[in-house]
């Protein structure tokens, strides 16, 4: 493990593998380094991949009060510790703080997302405004249990019946362990809205990833973000759904930041 100082002054946590141009993975909710370990192999015959923990996960700091920009921040200070520019690959809401961070003019030399979650149309429930004060205030109560079934339920679309199974199983502990952190995801995704003309300003090549087995939502909110970016390639995983195989995301990766 290795660490960063963020430009508040917490400290990010990163393990770095492989050899080759710089990689940073970007993970999203309930995720932390340990969850990107199956990626970084795949990719390390090709890049020194940055696998890290986002602030308030694993043993990176959580400095109060969160704000998107400080997220933002500390991958601006992982990219410097990289060399000053890098690929970056963001998976779900990881892509959306990806791509903030592109156009916030973050030195990304090109850019990869899997299915960020953007809700463009009426193909699923919207997720309430208030979400982020909500999972706040039940992971204050020490409700984090109902926090994470909140999330999984509303932002997910997770079946109740599915996340009650989960409850059941040995990882449950582990993301309830992480619960404190929904909130930093949904201030980044809001409501859903996709903020086209910010994204516009994005000057890096991106590549859009969806997968054929995703809802359409999913699929929908992939093919409207490629339409708003100036420099994009959308690419559609057949049979894959928003747990995508690391081994399939691999060679596209390749390929792109070739």
């Amino acid at each position: 493990m290795e660490t960063v100082e963020s430009a508040d002054g917490t400290t990010i946590a990163f393990e770095r593998s492989g050899t080759g141009p710089s990689l940073i993975l970007v993970g999203g909710a309930l995720n932390d380094r340990t969850t990107a370990a199956a990626q970084a192999s795949v990719l390390a015959p090709d890049f020194t991949v940055f696998a890290y923990d986002r602030r308030g996960r694993g043993d990176s700091g959580d400095t109060a009060p969160y704000a998107v920009g400080r997220e933002i921040e500390d991958l601006a200070a992982l990219i410097a510790a990289a060399g000053g520019s890098a690929f970056v690959y963001g998976h779900s809401s990881g892509g959306n703080l990806a791509l903030e961070a592109a156009a916030a003019g973050v030195p990304i030399e090109k850019l990869a997302v899997y299915e960020p979650p953007y809700f463009i149309d009426d193909t699923r429930p919207p997720v309430g405004p208030d979400m982020s004060d909500r999972l706040r205030a039940l992971v204050a109560a020490g409700e984090r249990g109902e926090a994470l079934k909140a999330f999984l339920i509303e932002c997910v679309m997770a079946q109740p019946e599915v996340v009650e199974g989960m409850q059941a199983t040995p990882m449950w502990p582990a993301l309830e362990a992480l619960a404190h952190t929904l909130p930093y995801d949904t201030d980044i995704f809001g409501a859903g809205e996709l903020p086209a003309e910010r994204l516009r300003a994005i000057e890096a090549p991106t590549l859009v990833m969806d997968g054929g087995a995703s809802p359409d939502w999913a699929r929908n909110a992939a093919a409207a973000l490629a339409g708003v970016l100036p420099n994009v390639r959308h690419v559609t995983l057949e049979g894959q759904t928003h747990a995508v195989d690391p081994a399939l995301v691999a060679p596209l990766l390749a390929d792109f930041f070739a």
